[in-house]
Parts: structure tokens; sequence; C-alpha cells
């Protein structure tokens, strides 16, 4: 039984990993969007498109919304250039359809990951398990090894982002019409690889921040099950 209800430990752990991680992404690009105005500014996007901020905030909204879920299609009709007409072009739909199967597909797997922690916590429950001994201890080692995998990862994204990057795009997608020609393409125009670095560097803050206050909770609450123990 101890075996069973350290791997339940493990699996929740590695759970709420990942509802964090997600989570992370999803505050990071939804939370607050004068971080795409201040992004637009840093790498002047608007010169690039000639466009004017409301209206390239305008296609953001829209964008952002098409990858949640919250509009069928991706279409935002503006002034682009001196020139009223379709932001996006066939190129952009389809590769934004797959980046949108994605997103929703992670926060898919986010309401899995919940389903499958409550399930692991309840049988803890259940068992009658050192609930505080086996999830602090539970969580350290899942963050050790998740704790790996971020650094390296990190390591590699400060050394060569646009190798990451693309690494990034040959795992997920079978094709190459991520690829874009910034000539021929507003979308590309208005989401430089400088604005994709920082916002990965905005995710991984986030999600850092809450490894490490869920590794002081793991901390107290394993030594409250020693305290408890001695008494």
């Amino acid at each position: 039984m101890k075996k069973l209800q350290w791997a339940a430990g493990i699996v929740l752990s590695f759970s709420i990993i990942a509802i964090l991680l997600i989570t992370s992404f999803e505050i990071a690009m939804y939370s607050d969007f004068s971080v795409y105005e201040k992004e637009y500014e840093k790498y002047d996007v608007l010169s690039d498109l000639d466009m004017t901020m409301d209206d390239v905030m305008h296609v953001t909204r829209e964008m952002m919304a098409y990858l949640r879920g919250d509009r069928d299609t991706l279409s935002v009709v503006t002034t682009v250039e001196g020139t009223e007409q379709d932001f996006f072009n066939e190129q952009d739909r389809f590769h934004m359809g797959e980046v949108r199967d994605l997103f929703i597909g992670g926060l898919n797997i986010r309401t899995g990951a919940a389903a499958v922690a409550l399930i692991c916590l309840v049988f803890l429950v259940v068992s009658k398990a050192r609930l505080r001994k086996i999830l602090a201890r539970s969580y350290q080692i899942a963050l050790g090894i998740t704790g790996a995998a971020v650094l390296f990862i990190g390591i590699a994204a400060v050394v060569d982002f646009n190798a990451v990057f693309v690494q990034f795009h040959h795992i997920f997608f079978d094709n190459d019409l991520w690829l874009f020609d910034p000539a021929e393409d507003y979308m590309i125009r208005m989401l430089p690889e400088g604005l994709f670095a920082d916002m990965v560097l905005r995710i991984g803050i986030l999600f850092v921040a809450g490894l490490v206050v869920l590794l002081i909770a793991s901390i107290v609450a394993g030594r409250l099950a020693v305290r408890k123990k001695s008494d």
C-alpha cells in the first residue's frame, strides 16, 4: 500500500506542476494586454506595419480570442499600409489553426491533470496516507526532475533562442507553414522573434515563481510532519 501511496503522491505532484505550467502560459498571454503594447513599441512594430496602436491591439485581441476558442475564424479587416484589408492570409489561418489546437489541447490537459490530482488526493486520504510527508517529499522529487528540464531548456534558450524556437516548431508541427516571409506577411511583422523570447521569459518567471512557492510549502509541510511524528 505504501508504494501505491508514494506513486499517487508523485503522479499528483507532476499533475500540479503541469497545471502550473499551463496556467503560467495563460496568465502571461491573457492577463495583461498592455504587455503587447510595450512589446510592439519595443520592436517598432507600428512602423513595420504602418498601423496605429489601436488597430494593432484590435487585431491582437481578436487573434488571442481565436486561439482560446472564443471565435470561430481568424479574419480581421483593418487598415494596413494605408489599405483596408484582412490582416491575416490563408497561411496565417492554417498555422494559427494548428496553434489554436495546441493551446486548447493544453487547456484540456490542465483539466485532465486536475482530475488526476483530485483522484490521487482522494486515494491518499481514503488509504490514510501520511499526507504531509508524502505530498512534501513527492513534490520535491517531481520538482527535481522538472527543475533539471527547465534548467536545460533555459540555458539552451539563452545560448541560442532561435535554435530552440525552430526545434519547438519541428516537434509540434509536421509542415513548414510556420515559416513566414516578413516582406509579404503582416502577422510575422507583428510578432517578431524577440517578442516570443520576451513572452517565454515572462512565462518562465511565472512558472518558476510558482514552483518556488510550492517548494516552500512542501518544506513547511515536511517539517510539520516530522514534528508531529516526534510528538
